[in-house]
């Protein structure tokens, strides 16, 4: 490999491991998912500031107020431990778990593992096929492999600061920052409640909890449809997400549980430590 493909590669590698990390938060609403790609988050977030003539109207009556009662008793919850997969088209595969909390912003540790997509082969290139991410309230970061580390003068975490994302790609991490902040598992909830289809399926077994099954359509220029099941508790059990992006379909399923679980994530050393904005402006990006 040239010294000007290695670092091509390394810079390749650490967009692909923001996007991996923000995709296992936030479905499409990170890089590579708002924008163009027309994800279930990025889609509520056109939506919501689209003329109101455009948009379907809001649900009312016992729908919403149902759906209330969910958004308010998974937000005091305040943690919970997640499993997820998320397909992105030809792009990225992933699968996640950990426990994420949301009381004082986005924190926690998720281990993600890359299943396929091109991602997964950029990744590959440096000998990372799984990474430990940590998500703290200004910042998240990524554990790269050691031959990641070797050409990043040892360096084994990037730090990725929300804001600096803002510009990704030209301009495809457009409101990461706000999206990464306010994600939380009743966030699904709260684009439900933006549906003006939004309806009850029925009663469920999930994962061996009666939990009642929610529907609806959300989205702006496209449309997406955002699944959730609910326990007698008013707590998310599962949520489905499917939409498209520029590759091809997404669709993310997320499982919660041990909701009020003991969250924690420590900054790993600085001196073990790149910071994602230099490494792509040392890399040449």
């Amino acid at each position: 490999m040239t010294g000007t493909t290695a670092r091509r590669t390394v810079a390749s590698v650490a967009v692909a491991a923001a996007l991996a990390c923000s995709t296992a938060c936030t479905g499409a609403g990170g890089p590579g998912g708002s924008g163009e790609s027309t994800g279930p988050t990025g889609s509520a977030a056109s939506s919501a500031s689209a003329p109101p003539s455009s948009r379907a109207p809001a649900p009312t009556g016992p729908s919403a107020d149902a759906l209330r009662a969910v958004e308010r008793a998974t937000g005091r919850a305040g943690s919970a431990r997640v499993e997820s997969t998320t397909v992105m088209g030809r792009e990225l595969s992933l699968a996640a778990a950990g426990a994420l909390g949301w009381d004082e912003g986005l924190t926690g540790t998720l281990t993600i593992t890359y299943t396929g997509g091109t991602t997964a082969e950029t990744m590959r290139r440096l000998g990372t096929t799984a990474m430990e991410a940590r998500y703290l309230p200004d910042a998240y970061y990524a554990r790269m492999g050691d031959e990641f580390a070797e050409r990043v003068g040892g360096r084994h975490w990037i730090k990725y600061v929300y804001e600096d994302l803002e510009d990704l790609d030209g301009g495809a991490g457009a409101g990461f920052a706000e999206q990464m902040r306010n994600t939380t598992p009743h966030q699904a909830v709260k684009l439900l409640l933006t549906a003006g289809d939004v309806r009850r399926v029925g009663e469920e077994t999930t994962r061996g909890r009666r939990t009642t099954h929610w529907s609806g359509t959300v989205g702006g220029a496209t449309e997406q449809t955002v699944d959730i099941w609910v326990d007698d508790r008013d707590l998310l059990v599962k949520k489905v997400e499917r939409g498209r992006t520029k590759t091809g379909e997404l669709t993310q399923t997320a499982y919660y549980s041990d909701y009020g679980v003991t969250v924690s994530a420590e900054r790993p050393p600085a001196a073990d430590t790149a910071d994602f904005k230099e490494l792509l402006a040392s890399q040449g990006r």
